[in-house]
Order: C-alpha cells, then structure tokens, then sequence
C-alpha cells in the first residue's frame, strides 16, 4: 500500500445504474474529514477515466482489461427487454431471445453487454446512447435489451420491461488501476466487502488520517475537528472499539476505577457511622 500517495480526498466513479449510496454512506461515517467525491461517467469512456486517474477507483461494468486494471466482482444485474406498454410481450413475466426473433432490438453505442450474436433483428442505426433507444421505444421503432438498473434508470410511464431469461448479465465491480493500491482504495475495497472497522485487513480509519499527515496533506482534518468526530464514541463506526473518547471513558472509568471509586465512598459512607 501507498499511504504517502493518497490525495486529499477519494474520487469514485460509476457508471449509469451503479448505486453507490450505502457504501457512501459508510465511509462518511468512518472517514470524515477525507471528503468522498462521486464522478459519474458513461460506460464507453469509464476505464479510461479511471486508468487516466480522473478517479482513483470506479464502479464499472465488467469485465475490464485485466493489464491495466485490478477488479472485485459484486454483482450481476437481471437482463430486461424495454417494450411499450401495450406490447404483446407484457402478457409473459418473463421471455426469452428466441421470443425476440421477430422484433427490432435497438443496439445503442454504449450498450454494456458482449453480443456473440445481436437478437432480434437490427435497426436501420445504432442509437448513440440507451437513452436515445429508450426514445425509439416509446416510438414503437423498436425494442430494447439492458440491465435492470438501466431500465429503471429510464422508466416512462408508457413502457415497461420483462426479465429475459437466457440473455447474458451485466456484471458491476469496484476497479482500480494496476500497481499499488493505496490506503483509501483499500478502506473502500473493505467497506465493499461487509469489513468492521476492526478488521485485520487494511488500516484503521486513525492509521489512513497519519499516513496523510505524513504525507502533507490534510493535516488540518487529520488533527482537528473531524478527526475527533471519526474517532469519537458517538461516530460509532468510525473508530475502533475501545479507541473513542466515550469507549476510554466507560473503560477507565467502567471496571478499574468503578473499584476505587467504590472504595472512596464506602469511606465516605462510613465516617457518620463511626460518629454515631
């Protein structure tokens, strides 16, 4: 790992129907006073951003060139066909490619999946984007094959969409570029991955804000007010146990001085006793 190369703040990308909120989420509470910057970026030009360092990590649509980048799976997106609500094909829950055989399924530039075989039958042109082929639906020019998130990423009141059972998924994966990996690459791939901030993989939250310090940069965040709220009783999930204010306090003051604070005022008590 690089903690010397970590910039003041962690950029990640991600690609139309990736949802990055809870992993958001979980860093703002353990990682305060690093700011956590989203920059959305269509699929076609997403790898380049990346390994061009305009982010230092994206969720991307798989798979990307193993050479340059390094990769974690996270999941794979239900496929769905994009129809207008009186179609025919509304009356299945789900279909299949052979169903689609007879229909124009719109090919748009940044389409995610790896065809082997485009289904259906091809447009006069492909649409420049998927929200252009969702316009050509809604015009009955077509119909449209895209991941789940896509589909409801462009939901019309007069179209819907039906799982289609044998077509290939779109995967989604955290990517960052090859080499090193840096300290917060690191506290990202673990929050990713479900880890406490107590695991033994990676760095603590306290370890990421020295390694910054050391290095020049935010020493104001890593030394002020948000550094004391990231390792704070009440952040909760931004320090380790027993390292808070609130978690030294209960444990000086719980078990060790809970004895001879007992001790203090049994003698209190006992001087009126001894009076009488």
């Amino acid at each position: 790992m690089t903690g010397s190369d970590d910039p003041a703040e962690f950029r990640l990308a991600y690609v139309p129907g990736a949802t990055p909120a809870k992993w958001v989420r979980i860093w703002r509470e353990r990682l305060p006073s690093i700011p956590l910057t989203l920059v959305a970026v269509e699929t076609p030009e997403s790898a380049d951003l990346v390994a061009s360092g305009g982010a230092e990590a994206g969720l991307l649509r798989m798979p990307v060139d193993k050479t340059r980048f390094n990769a974690i799976p996270l999941y794979a997106e239900t496929t769905v066909v994009v129809v207008p609500k009186d179609h025919l094909i509304t009356a299945a829950d789900e279909v299949t490619l052979a169903d689609l055989a007879d229909e124009i399924v719109l090919h748009p530039l940044d389409d995610p999946f790896e065809w082997e075989q485009l289904p259906g039958k091809p447009a006069f042109e492909r649409p420049a984007t998927t929200a252009d082929a969702v316009e050509l639906v809604a015009a009955g020019i077509g119909v449209l094959i895209v991941p789940q998130s896509l589909a409801r990423l462009h939901h019309r009141k007069d179209l819907t969409y039906r799982p289609v059972g044998d077509a290939p998924e779109s995967r989604m994966g955290l990517v960052w570029p090859a080499g090193d990996t840096s300290d917060l690459v690191e506290q990202f791939i673990g929050i990713v991955r479900g880890r406490t901030v107590n695991s033994s993989r990676g760095q603590s939250p306290a370890e990421v804000e020295a390694a910054r310090a050391r290095s020049g940069r935010g020493k104001q965040g890593a030394g002020g007010k948000g550094s004391s709220k990231g390792s704070s009783g009440k952040a909760g999930a931004g320090a380790p146990k027993g390292g808070s204010a609130k978690g030294s306090a209960r444990g000086g003051a719980g078990k060790g001085a809970a004895k001879s604070g007992g001790s203090s005022a049994g003698a209190r008590r006992g001087k009126p006793r001894r009076k009488g």
